[in-house]
Formats: structure tokens, C-alpha cells, sequence
């Protein structure tokens, strides 16, 4: 059976950028796995640090039941995703334990470093999957075999410098959205966190909103998740593109090409 592995940074970015199409996948017949980097314990006014951390580790593994995903604990606490080699070396080993086929993680430059830092870890661990003489923490075995990488559009679909970011594929979540809303339900510390530092209301609405958004630049889907193909080059022998293949109609491709000087619907 194939492996999709969604990595995101912290507790429910998996659910706002990656569930939809990691369901999908798993409809498709792959075996998919829940792993987030850090452990949420930033996230919140009203919690200490290990007090959060620990609701927000219940938390993720009830929304990766929610998506019938295996569950990988998380590694550090937030602002503590940094590019460093032995963080990377753990990350390598929860790659080589799942050997996945599909890694959906984070855009390469996003609003937030932690979610930046989280790309660049999943990068160099991904590419590491067949190198023996790279190790591990702890020791796992590599295997040869080809990985593709998708990156979710970063958060709004703007770059840092408020760039508009048009995906390259988007993948029809409308089927799944509300197996995706009762995910992210499951982070319910966050939402006062959200709503006092972004003027989040709703949870459900925003996660609603993003897809929307992403499904009408489509200009097919209701609601969509939007992704771009990392380059093959060290991944796998040839250039695949596994999502394709697994769901079909419900992904299409190339029409960032079309759309060209496409803007945000605002």
C-alpha cells in the first residue's frame, strides 16, 4: 500500500492547508499519516506553555481520528522550528519509518518562519530517505524509492511581501470539507488564541473561506486546496506526479498557466 504523510508545523495547519487532499488520498487507498513539528505551546493567552502544550497534544490526536490518520508526536515547541541538523536527523526518521510516496508539508516561504523552517527540514530529511551514510535520530533503515513533495499555498495565498501566489494544482475538496471542518473543530484552545490575534470568529468559517477562495481561482472547484510540484531532482528517478494519478478528476493542473496575472478575489 502506498504512504502520503501531510507535515505541517503546528496543531491545525495540517487541517487548514493539507486535510482535504490528504483524505482524498486516503479514499484513493493510501495509508496517511498526521505529523506536526512543533507541539501548539505558543498558541494561547490564556495557558502556560506546558499546560497548552499538553491540551493541544490531545488535540491533534483526536483530529488525526477524525481523519483516520496515523498519529506522529511532534518534536519541539513552537518559535523552536529552527533549521538545525539534529532536528532534521528526527524528522529523517519519521520519513524513513513511513517511507511515504506523497509528503504534503508547507509553501518554501510562508508569513512565518516556523512554518519557512518546517519546508526546509522536510526537504533535506525527504532527501536524505536513500543516503545510508546520512543517520538518523534514532537509526532507521532507507529504502530507494520515489517521493514526490507538495507544497500548500501559503497562508491567504500571499507571500510575505504580500505577493499574490497563484498554486500550480488545485484538488477538489468539496466532498471532504466537512470531514476537514470537524478536524480542525477538534483545536478548540485555539480558538480564542485566533480570535484575539487575527479577529478569527470561527474556526470552520476561515478553514470554509480559504477553500473557497482557492476553489474560485480554480474557476471549477466549490471548494479546493491549491499545491506546487517540488522538482524531482533527488526525490525520485523520473518526474512523477502521484496526485494526479491517485484522484483523477478531482485534480487539475496547469491553470495557474492559464490564469497568468490572476489576483486574490477580495
Amino acid at each position: 500500500m502506498k504512504t502520503a504523510i501531510a507535515i505541517g508545523a503546528h496543531p491545525d495547519d495540517i487541517e487548514f492547508y493539507m486535510a482535504g487532499t490528504l483524505l482524498l488520498l486516503k479514499h484513493a487507498g493510501y495509508d496517511i499519516h498526521y505529523f506536526n513539528v512543533a507541539n501548539g505551546c505558543c498558541g494561547s493567552v490564556q495557558y502556560n506553555a506546558r499546560q497548552l502544550a499538553r491540551i493541544r497534544l490531545g488535540e491533534a490526536k483526536r483530529a488525526a481520528k477524525v481523519l483516520a490518520a496515523h498519529f506522529h508526536p511532534p518534536l519541539c515547541n513552537d518559535m523552536e522550528i529552527l533549521y538545525d541538523l539534529k532536528l532534521v536527523r528526527r524528522v529523517a526518521a519519521v520519513i524513513r519509518e513511513v517511507k511515504p510516496a506523497v509528503i504534503l508539508t508547507h509553501p518554501p516561504v510562508d508569513y512565518m518562519e516556523d512554518h519557512t523552517n518546517t519546508c526546509r527540514i522536510v526537504l533535506t530529511a525527504a532527501f536524505a530517505h536513500a543516503m545510508p551514510n546520512f543517520r538518523s535520530i534514532p537509526p532507521r533503515a532507507t529504502a530507494e524509492y520515489d517521493l514526490t513533495i507538495y507544497h500548500a499555498i501559503p497562508h491567504s495565498l500571499l507571500d510575505p511581501l504580500r505577493q499574490f501566489v497563484v498554486p500550480e494544482v488545485f484538488v477538489d475538496t468539496t466532498s471532504v470539507q466537512e470531514t476537514k471542518r470537524a478536524a480542525l473543530a477538534e483545536h478548540q484552545s485555539q480558538q480564542n488564541w485566533l480570535d484575539v490575534t487575527q479577529g478569527l470568529e470561527s474556526l470552520g468559517s476561515k478553514v470554509d473561506e480559504l477553500a473557497r477562495v482557492v476553489g474560485k481561482c480554480s474557476k471549477k472547484f466549490k471548494f479546493a486546496e491549491g499545491w506546487r510540484r517540488h522538482l524531482h531532482y533527488g526525490f525520485s528517478a523520473n518526474e512523477v506526479d502521484p496526485l494526479r494519478e491517485a484522484l483523477g478528476k478531482k485534480y487539475l493542473a496547469n491553470r495557474a498557466r492559464e490564469q497568468g496575472s490572476a489576483k486574490r478575489d477580495t
